[in-house]
C-alpha cells in the first residue's frame, strides 16, 4: 500500500502523527472502449468549444453556471482562499456514541499507520476508543475538500471513515406506502419464521462476486483459444417466479420448504432433517419385515406355481 495522505490527530493537546492509505480496493475487471469495426482504441481529447483546441490539464479552470444561466470561472487561487480545515491535520471535534452514526452515511474508509518513531500516543488513542466504545468525529481535508469524518478502531489500528454531510442524504417519501394495509399477524409470524430458518453469523469469506468469476473465466477462455471471439454458451434455466404473489403465507410457506430443502444454515432448517432420520430409523425395520413377508409370499407362488404342471402330467398318464 501506498500512503495518500500525511499529518497528525489534533487530540485536545495530544498529536498523533499518522499516514493514511486506502482501506478498501476494488477488483472489478477493466475494459478499453475499442472501434467495434476494427478494434482501434477509442482516445478521448480535451477540446475547447470557442477555439477548437486540444487544451492541457494544467490550462483548465472550474466554473460553475446558476440555474438563472450566471456563469463563474474559479481558479486554483480562489479555491485556496475558501475556509477549510488545517491540510495536514485531523482535529477531534467530538467523542459520541457509535450506535448513533446511521450506516447510510458511510463514504470511503482509510487506515492510518503511526508516523512516528514511538506511537504511544497512536496506541493510547486507539486503546482509548475502544474502552469507551465510543467514535471520534474529525474533520478531515483531502483533495482540497472537507470532510466529517468518523474515527474508530479496526483490528487494532485506527480506521477513518468518511461521512456525508445530513443534506447529502435524500429524503424519501413514497405515496405507495402512505395507503399500504398492514401485514396480518399469521404473516408476520411466517416471516419471523423464514427469518429465524436463514439466520446466522455474519462471515464475509463465505460470499464472493460470482459475476467477476465467471467474466474472469469468459476471458481466460477467449484467450487460450487465441481469438478475439468469444465462444458461445447455453444460457441457465432461469427459475419460474409468480409474477404476483398474491397469497403471502403460501409464499413464505414455500420460502421455508425450499430454506429447508437447501439446508442453508438456520438452526430450524438443520433440526429438521434430524427429526426426519429419526422416523425414517423407525420405519425401516417395518419396511424391511414387509419386504420378507411379500418375497416369502411370491417364493410360495412361484413354488405353487411349479408344483402344479406336475400334477397335471401324473393325472394324464394315470388316465
Amino acid at each position: 500500500m501506498r500512503a495518500i495522505w500525511k499529518g497528525s490527530i489534533a487530540f485536545g493537546l495530544v498529536n498523533v502523527p499518522v499516514k493514511v492509505y486506502t482501506a478498501t480496493e476494488d477488483h472489478d475487471i477493466r475494459f478499453h472502449q475499442v472501434h467495434a469495426k476494427d478494434g482501434g482504441r477509442i482516445k478521448y481529447d480535451r477540446v475547447c468549444s470557442v477555439c477548437g483546441e486540444s487544451v492541457q490539464y494544467a490550462d483548465i479552470d472550474k466554473a460553475y453556471e446558476s440555474p438563472e444561466g450566471a456563469k463563474v470561472v474559479l481558479t486554483d487561487e480562489d479555491f485556496a482562499k475558501l475556509p477549510a480545515a488545517e491540510k495536514h491535520e485531523i482535529p477531534v471535534l467530538q467523542f459520541v456514541p457509535s450506535e448513533q452514526i446511521d450506516p447510510i452515511l458511510f463514504e470511503k474508509s482509510y487506515y492510518l499507520e503511526p508516523d512516528s518513531t514511538t506511537p504511544k500516543a497512536y496506541v493510547l488513542l486507539a486503546a482509548t476508543l475502544e474502552r469507551i466504545d465510543r467514535t471520534a468525529l474529525v474533520h478531515f481535508t483531502l483533495r482540497q475538500k472537507t470532510r466529517l469524518a468518523a474515527l474508530r478502531v479496526h483490528d487494532g489500528v485506527l480506521l477513518l471513515q468518511t461521512l456525508l454531510w445530513p443534506d447529502e442524504v435524500r429524503a424519501v417519501d413514497f405515496e405507495s406506502l402512505q395507503d399500504a394495509s398492514k401485514p396480518r399477524p399469521q404473516e408476520i409470524s411466517m416471516a419471523e419464521t423464514l427469518v429465524e430458518s436463514m439466520s446466522d453469523d455474519f462471515e464475509p469469506e463465505q460470499f464472493t462476486d460470482e459475476y467477476q468469476i465467471e467474466l474472469r473465466k469468459v476471458l481466460d477462455e477467449a484467450i487460450a483459444n487465441g481469438s478475439d471471439t468469444l465462444v458461445s454458451r447455453p444460457e441457465p434455466e432461469k427459475e419460474q417466479v409468480d409474477a404476483e404473489v398474491v397469497d403471502l403465507v403460501a409464499a413464505l410457506q414455500r420460502s421455508l420448504e425450499a430454506s429447508g430443502r437447501r439446508a442453508a444454515g438456520g438452526g430450524a432448517a438443520k433440526k429438521a432433517p434430524a427429526k426426519k432420520t429419526a422416523s425414517k430409523a423407525a420405519k425401516e425395520p417395518a419396511k424391511k419385515t414387509a419386504a420378507k413377508k411379500t418375497a416369502s409370499k411370491s417364493t410360495a407362488k412361484k413354488t405353487t406355481a411349479r408344483k402344479a404342471p406336475a400334477k397335471k402330467a401324473q393325472e394324464r398318464k394315470g388316465a
